[in-house]
């Protein structure tokens, strides 16, 4: 898994043909040992969960 990005100790890994779980594109945001999975059309989280200042960041 890739890494696209990081930023404020987060780490975002894109994921676009691993649709067997999740279903559509997605990628994964890791911060401190906790993973948030977000759509990439529309942002929303299909599993997991950041700290809400992290959160922000990501979908922002």
């Amino acid at each position: 898994m890739p890494t696209i990005s990081m930023f404020y100790g987060i780490l975002v890994r894109m994921f676009f043909r691993d649709t067997e779980k999740h279903h559509s594109p997605h990628i994964h945001a890791d911060y401190q040992g906790t993973v948030a999975v977000y759509s990439v059309p529309d942002g929303s989280v299909l599993a997991g969960k950041l700290p809400s200042n992290k959160h922000k960041l990501v979908v922002a």
